[in-house]
């Protein structure tokens, strides 16, 4: 029987993120040897990387970063909590932000063929899900440019590394309050930054449900016209950015804070892991 510890299993998981059925199976293989069993692990791992492709990746952690007007996200995923946690993915996360960072690469394809140590980034995730056992892909690139940059990160629980990221691009002015704009955003999720940015068809497919709503109701249909434009202030309220009850003060709306500032703010991006 191998001769091996439960601290060795705990350090072997530590080290790669593996199950710990498939750390005890890898030791026992390699009669108690850790780094025999590490390479078993990898080997084992890029055998059955064809196995995962249909799992679901849903899990995982946003890394980003600005620098010089730029901020660049991304989102590495994995199948489980367990590894999104993992000091070694986390550490991989943040090279594969580096490797954006350094190529400009701007989605998903061009960053996975992108530079990372003497490989590619494809090359360093396939090698990385070969030691966890895990299906891990690159779900997401973002790119924002502008004045100024604002990233706000957010731990949805305390365990886990960031699950929500936020990206807000102000105006110089809008500095000061850039912040508590992307806090908001994490909070309030809206969907557009203003009136103007909601699509034609979002906005006529809500006209068409309120007055199918409004006519439901049995109000007459000489006012319907009128409560569905004010239902569409609520609409705006609900969705838009700059129309939304300020969070640190909800007697305004982030519209006013930013005209108090003399700010604007021309882009916003939240991402939520696996969403």
């Amino acid at each position: 029987m191998a001769n091996f510890t439960a601290a060795d299993v705990k350090a072997l998981r530590e080290k790669t993120g593996a199950g710990m059925m498939d750390v005890k199976k890898a030791l026992q293989e390699a009669d108690g040897d850790a780094e025999k069993a590490l390479e078993i692990i990898r080997l084992k791992g890029l055998k059955s990387l064809s196995k995962r492709e249909g799992r679901q990746a849903s899990a995982g952690l946003l890394a980003a970063s600005v620098q010089d007007g730029v901020g660049v996200m991304v989102e590495v995923n994995s199948e489980t909590d367990f590894v999104a946690k993992n000091q070694k993915f986390i550490d991989f996360a943040k090279s594969v932000l580096e490797a954006a960072v350094a190529s400009g690469a701007s989605d998903v394809d061009s960053l996975l063929a992108a530079p990372m140590g003497d490989s590619t980034v494809k090359d360093q995730l396939d090698a990385m899900a070969a030691v966890i056992g895990e299906k891990l892909e690159i779900r997401r690139v973002i790119r924002v440019e502008g004045e100024n940059v604002d990233l706000y990160l957010h731990q949805t629980s305390p365990d886990l590394p960031p699950q929500v990221g936020v990206f807000v691009v102000t105006d110089a002015a809008g500095a000061g309050v850039a912040h508590d704009i992307a806090m908001h955003v994490a909070a309030y999720m809206p969907a557009y930054l203003d009136r103007d940015s909601v699509p034609a068809d979002v906005l006529d497919k809500e006209r068409a449900t309120l007055e199918k709503i409004t006519l439901e109701e049995g109000k007459p249909e000489h006012i319907v016209p009128k409560i569905v434009q004010g239902r569409l202030e609520a609409f705006y309220k609900d969705n838009c950015l700059v129309d939304q009850a300020f969070a640190r003060d909800p007697s305004k709306s982030v519209g006013q804070v930013l005209r108090e500032a003399g700010a604007k703010v021309t882009q916003f991006v939240r991402v939520h892991v696996g969403a």
